[in-house]
């Protein structure tokens, strides 16, 4: 899989985690000490971020990190 593909796959199920919470972007940014911006830039497969990163969104979003995969 090419990693575009990935990071945007990765995005989407992020943002529907985000969403299915009821969380807006500045809420999930300001829990993982992240600006909005990167928050929609991740969800849009736009971010390539560390891992830390994401399972620091996994955590606040109280999901296993293994759903993003």
């Amino acid at each position: 899989m090419k990693d575009g593909i990935f990071l945007k796959q990765m995005g989407a199920k992020i943002k529907a985690v985000r969403v299915s919470r009821g969380m807006t972007l500045r809420q999930l940014g300001t829990m993982c000490n992240l600006d909005f911006g990167s928050i929609s830039r991740i969800e849009n497969g736009q971010k390539n971020s560390y891992l830390l990163t994401i399972k620091t969104i996994a955590d606040k979003l109280e999901v296993d990190v293994k759903e993003f995969l």
